[in-house]
């Protein structure tokens, strides 16, 4: 067997054997505007658990997740562990996040634009280095859409190879280095897609020798005044024995404004040199406009060069010093004002929103068919250590939300009958509640109020006709007792209680917690004292 088709097995048994491997392992994904695209999660769990769990896919929108199963898009697909864009477009990007019972994983997803003048885009490129005469492979496979391939196209520097087989494959050569780009060509209900993969080829010599190459665009437009001194810079990566030199036009070969500078070098971390050459043009004039000076990188075998093409700015109509000079005045104290209100508002947003519900009325809770305006949870064990925390919950809520500012709550040891199905009565009250208040504690997560918070997420999560308020009565330090799902909402917040703090009518921790539930158009009665009663330790 040659030796190229020896080359060949071992690529098509690589392939084979990473056929599989096509999972969206990485957290930041770029894709291509306008072609098909996929997110793929691979599970660990057993086999019998994947086919009875339910697969969920989310995408992080500005208020919160949303459910991609619940919209229906030609253009987007749920293939149990695969998310499909046919194609991807702008919009697209985004956070997205899978969810399969206890598995879970996110994605930051960026679309960036196809390039109009180019047949591939710089920032999905991948690179090689090949040495001369060793062999030069582009295999032209795609791992997911292979099978839906209808046929390939290769191309150099996006212009086509003709009558070239899969994989191309040759001994390098120097001029063989350049962007080569595969285009696939398939079909999706009837429609015609192309996908691209493009690598970036460098042939080096020897494992040490490289092409010189010069930084920058071939040509570069360098606008100047005349009377004035430039530089211009040439710099390149080369090999240590390579060398930069100047070109200037002919009429410039003895002009004593313009001066050749010596060459620098500075050793880059692979080995190479990075060096650069100063040609300094004084005092500009029109013989030297429109004229190219050529900037050439050199070593044994091939030569790279750069034009500075030097062109007249164009005339620009100066502003008057005074109106400069007012005009910066004033947008620096429209700039001190817009930071000062912003961190004003930032700081006393809660005042300015309750403040706001006062003044105009506001009343949320008119139309919503709802009986309660919080279902409180919290450890109902009576025990002497939890004393102040059942107080807490039964008594001081009660007597500042109910009595002094006019909500309802829902207290399930007081407003439930006993005797009936707990888990049934506990559902239906959550269901009638605007917010579910969880007054947590070390102790909180017991069997007795999982399913309270378990039914409360459900609402948030899925129904989302709740919002969730977490109320850190003692310090916990660590929420990882908690659901995994609570980190999906954006709505939920921690309030801390400090009881040498707290005890005002007008406390920070009050305030907070009108703030975040819904407003309601309530008269504040005024036969209580602005202080609550110290709880008593039992």
């Amino acid at each position: 067997m040659h030796c190229r088709e020896i080359l060949l097995t071992v690529w098509v048994l690589m392939l084979i054997s990473t056929s599989e491997e096509s999972c969206t392992s990485r957290l930041h994904i770029t894709a291509i505007e306008g072609e098909p695209f996929y997110l793929k999660y691979c599970s660990s769990s057993p086999e019998h658990e994947r086919k009875t769990t339910t697969i969920k896919w989310y995408k992080n929108e500005s208020h919160g997740p949303v459910d991609l199963s619940l919209r229906s898009s030609p253009r987007i697909l749920l293939r149990d562990y695969v998310l499909e864009f046919w194609p991807v477009e702008l919009r697209d990007s985004g956070s997205y996040f899978f969810q399969m019972g206890n598995d879970t994983h996110d994605w930051k997803l960026n679309v960036i634009p196809r390039t109009k003048h180019s047949c591939f885009t710089e920032k999905r490129v991948t690179s090689k280095v090949v040495e001369v005469k060793k062999s030069l492979q582009i295999a032209c496979e795609h791992n997911y859409y292979q099978q839906l391939v209808n046929r390939t196209v290769l191309y150099k520097n996006c212009e086509k190879i003709e009558n070239n087989k899969n994989p191309f494959l040759k001994n390098a050569e120097y001029k063989d280095q350049g962007y080569y780009t595969c285009v696939f060509f398939l079909r999706h209900n009837g429609k015609l897609f192309n996908v691209t993969k493009t690598f970036n080829i460098t042939i080096v010599g020897d494992h040490s020798k490289i092409i010189p190459a010069l930084l920058g665009p071939k040509i570069d437009e360098v606008k100047v005044e005349l009377g004035e001194d430039i530089q211009l810079n040439c710099s390149a990566l080369l090999n240590e024995k390579d060398v930069i030199y100047w070109h200037t036009p002919g009429n410039n070969k003895s002009d004593p404004n313009v001066h050749e500078g010596n060459m620098t070098r500075i050793r880059t971390s692979e080995g190479k040199w990075l060096a650069s050459r100063i040609l300094r043009i004084k005092n500009i004039s029109t013989r030297n406009l429109n004229s190219s000076y050529n900037c050439t990188a050199a070593n044994e075998g091939s030569t790279s060069t750069k034009s500075f093409l030097l062109l007249l700015k164009e005339d620009t109509v100066d502003i008057p010093g005074h109106v400069f000079t007012r005009g910066m005045i004033v947008a620096v104290v429209i700039s001190v004002m817009v930071v000062c209100l912003v961190t004003v508002g930032v700081i006393y947003r809660v005042d300015l929103v309750l403040f706001y519900r006062h003044f105009m009325g506001r009343d949320e809770t008119l139309t919503d068919g709802k009986t309660y305006d919080a279902f409180v949870s919290y450890l109902k064990e009576c025990q002497p250590e939890h004393g102040e925390e059942h107080a807490f919950a039964v008594e001081t809520l009660p007597r500042v939300l109910e009595k002094h500012f006019g909500y309802k709550l829902c207290i399930f040891e007081r407003d439930v009958v006993p005797g009936g199905a707990v888990v049934d009565e506990i559902h239906s009250l959550i269901e009638k509640s605007r917010r579910l208040i969880i007054v947590l504690s070390k102790s909180y997560m017991s069997s007795e109020v999982r399913y309270e918070l378990e039914s409360g997420l459900h609402e948030a999560l899925v129904e989302r006709k709740i919002k969730i308020i977490l109320i850190e009565f003692t310090p916990v330090g660590d929420f990882s007792f908690l659901p995994q799902s609570l980190k999906l909402l954006k709505s939920h917040r921690v309030l801390k209680w400090k009881a040498d703090k707290s005890l005002s009518y007008n406390s920070r921790f009050w305030k907070n917690l009108l703030y975040l539930m819904p407003a309601k158009a309530v008269k504040p009665c005024r036969d209580e004292s602005e202080v609550l009663p110290v709880l008593l330790k039992t």
